[in-house]
């Protein structure tokens, strides 16, 4: 079936109160920029409703990007009928004939937001039902769970007909929650966080640290594609690349092995704070599960977050890894995240690092490093980017030559 529109329930949405109109406008402001791959498509966002008006474009194209917008509960796909009720029969029937089946039961359900329409609800659906009993055989009308629901919605520029409910992705929209700074990495984690962060409402903006010669290009740009592959749950990220290299080997050099993960984060910590303080965020995000390895543990987390008093939110924090691989499977982000491109994590990892590391200790070593310079010199070198949802950045080549690693 041809549809015309799309109609979108919003969900948490009606829970906001006098601020409910800044969350919709949101919301809609999102919706275009995820579809803007769809030239034609005209975005009206009302109070109870948002309506997507399709002007011919592909209605099914449009659902699979629609279903990861965040802020959204549920939506139908739609047609509009002239507001002749003989017309509306005669399209109700064709929708409920393309999805019959031996058995079948039904409901119709009218809304009417024009008052001055000549029938009224229960009429409508009087003459919509007894036309669909006349003329499919054997299909039977059921009140509370029938196998089909036929909307209808009455309004000044139409009838608009409806048979399917199609979950969205929930939360709240992007951006309605303020900012953060995600600290991302290539692995499974930070990918998850990220969603999690944006599925109540973050704007994120992805931190990736990265250490040439030691971290190559293809582990760079391993990093975009996991950006790209959440984008379309707001539209675009922001992407920035902060070099790394010098605070590597000066760390290496400097501190001893089994500290050297816990200066290195500091360091990173201190880094995204200042991102964060340049770009307006309120919060640095990153993909810590407690417990899950040695510099991941409480004591690790403290020693780390004394360079700071900004929120630092680990949102996979309680999560195994399980439960991670899951969301990210969910995703789209776990094939992507295992291939074996390093990244500066897991490059000079101490064979024992300390779990739990002394926070007078960790201070201590870090007092012998020129502080303020590395960190003036890695922010005078960082790149900013956007990164739209569908862009690649492994080629063929870089993806054969992962699995042969």
């Amino acid at each position: 079936m041809q549809y015309s529109e799309i109609m979108v329930r919003y969900g948490e949405l009606s829970t906001k109160g006098k601020n409910r109109r800044n969350f919709i406008d949101r919301l809609a402001f999102n919706v275009r920029k995820s579809l803007h791959q769809f030239p034609n498509l005209v975005v009206k966002a009302h109070r109870d409703r948002m309506h997507l008006q399709l002007h011919g474009e592909d209605s099914t194209a449009v659902m699979t990007s629609l279903k990861k917008v965040f802020g959204i509960q549920n939506f139908s796909p739609s047609i509009r009928i002239e507001r002749d009720i003989e017309a509306v029969k005669e399209a109700a029937l064709t929708m409920v004939k393309e999805q019959f089946f031996e058995g079948m039961t039904f409901k119709i359900n009218t809304r009417r937001s024009d008052h001055e329409f000549i029938y009224d609800t229960n009429e409508i659906n009087d003459l919509l039902g007894g036309y669909i009993l006349k003329n499919v055989p054997g299909i039977k009308v059921k009140m509370k769970h029938p196998d089909l629901c036929l909307r209808v919605e009455v309004r000044v520029n139409g009838i608009f007909l409806s048979s399917q409910t199609i979950n969205g992705a929930g939360g709240l929209p992007v951006g309605t929650a303020g900012k953060g700074m995600m600290m991302l990495s290539g692995g499974i984690d930070s990918p998850v966080a990220a969603y999690l962060a944006m599925k109540r409402g973050v704007e994120i903006e992805m931190v990736h640290f990265f250490s040439p010669p030691y971290t190559s290009e293809q582990a760079l740009n391993k990093a975009k594609e996991l950006t790209a592959k959440i984008a379309p749950y707001v539209g675009h990220i922001k992407f920035i690349e902060v070099p790394f290299t010098e605070i590597q080997e000066t760390v290496k050099h400097d501190v001893p092995s089994g500290y050297l993960m816990t200066v290195q984060r500091r360091f990173m910590l201190r880094l995204a704070v200042l991102l964060a303080a340049k770009r307006n965020g309120l919060a640095i995000f990153n993909g810590e599960s407690l417990g899950q390895v040695a510099s991941q543990t409480l004591e690790s987390m403290v020693a780390i977050n004394d360079v700071t008093a900004l929120p630092v939110l680990r949102p996979v924090v309680s999560l195994d890894k399980n439960e991670i691989i899951k969301i990210a499977q969910e995703i789209g982000t776990f094939d992507l995240s295992i291939k074996p491109f390093e990244d500066c994590c897991t490059i000079f990892a101490p064979p024992a690092p300390k779990t739990k590391p002394r926070l007078d200790k960790a201070q201590e070593y870090e007092a012998r490093l020129d502080i303020d310079g590395l960190i003036e010199r890695a922010m005078a070198g960082i790149k900013i980017s956007e990164i739209k949802s569908g862009e690649t950045f492994l080629n063929q080549q870089e993806d054969e030559f992962a699995e042969l690693l």
